[in-house]
């Protein structure tokens, strides 16, 4: 069906980071490093999880599917900013587009919940020790991970099928490095509302939720913790979660100053500098605190690179 001048708008121009022109070498080597260095991450803790059987607990279980995640979340950016800034090339085609913003909402929403499902994993281990294995089972753990999955890539596709009803008519900039639905609702023409609270309610539903979950554990998990009366059993339980927390509030704290900020006038290279903090450096910071501060996970690394021989 013919729907208005959308047929006229066959592409959009990213407009990434075109005030830094003369940074496209320095730019590039940098995503460049950044990219290789979060797909080898993310895949060295699912092999690692996968190859060692001591590994293979519920904690472990949902950090593989974080991983798998992150690496599929970083390959929906930035392979298109390198191809970009290498060639020069800002286009994107309308169905790229959306393709684009299908995967980047659907992993995002995903992630939100998978690491909810994280935090009541150690919610239970830390405060109900003596039901966390009842509780915590595989059938559980299967069916967390699955829902997070398959609520972000479904909910989402609703969302993507809705704003590819909306009618471009002209301008075709999009001011950011990826297709983000908030400057594609902005270029729409019409009555963009339907759009703004479908945009506002995906938000609410995937990430409130799931941060309220997340918060509520870690209180308890923290009260749990400081009744504890010896200081090293404080310390040796805390350290089961202090990565988990890190990545949290990494992941939060940077969406949080994003957006808080996207309302309000600030510069734009600020913004889509923000914005590279919870689309590039969470993926990349999750391998590097797990490995570095998980003393299971080093002796798994060190036993892959170095195997023991027995005579």
């Amino acid at each position: 069906p013919e729907r208005g001048n959308q047929t006229d708008m066959t592409k959009f121009i990213l407009l990434g980071f075109g005030g830094l022109l003369d940074q496209n070498i320095f730019l590039f080597l940098l995503f460049l490093v950044i990219y290789v260095a979060t797909v080898a991450g993310n895949t060295l803790i699912v092999a690692l999880v996968v190859a060692d059987p001591r590994l293979h607990t519920p904690m472990y279980f949902f950090l593989g599917n974080l991983s798998s995640l992150e690496t599929c979340y970083s390959s929906t950016l930035l392979p298109r900013v390198l191809a970009s800034l290498r060639t020069g090339n800002r286009t994107i085609l309308f169905n790229g587009c959306f393709t684009q913003m299908y995967f980047f909402g659907a992993l995002a929403s995903t992630e939100c919940y998978l690491l909810a499902a994280m935090s009541y994993d150690r919610y239970l281990a830390i405060c109900k020790p003596l039901h966390y294995l009842v509780l915590m089972n595989n059938r559980c753990c299967v069916q967390l991970a699955a829902g997070s999955w398959l609520s972000g890539f479904l909910a989402t596709a609703v969302f993507v099928l809705f704003m590819s009803q909306l009618i471009f008519c002209g301008p075709n900039e999009i001011d950011h490095f990826y297709c983000d639905p908030v400057p594609l609702i902005q270029l729409g023409c019409g009555d963009k509302r339907l759009m703004v609270l479908l945009d506002f309610i995906m938000a609410c539903v995937f990430t409130l939720p799931p941060f309220l979950l997340t918060v509520s554990s870690y209180v308890c998990i923290i009260a749990t913790i400081l009744r504890i009366p010896s200081a090293t059993g404080r310390q040796k339980t805390f350290s089961t979660c202090s990565s988990h927390l890190i990545v949290v509030t990494i992941f939060y704290g940077t969406i949080l100053v994003a957006y808080t900020l996207l309302k309000l006038e600030t510069p734009r290279i600020l913004k889509k500098v923000l914005s590279l903090c919870y689309t590039v450096l969470t993926p990349l910071a999750n391998p590097l605190i797990y490995s570095l501060r998980n003393r299971e996970f080093k002796e798994a690394l060190s036993k892959a690179i170095a195997p023991t021989h027995h005579p």
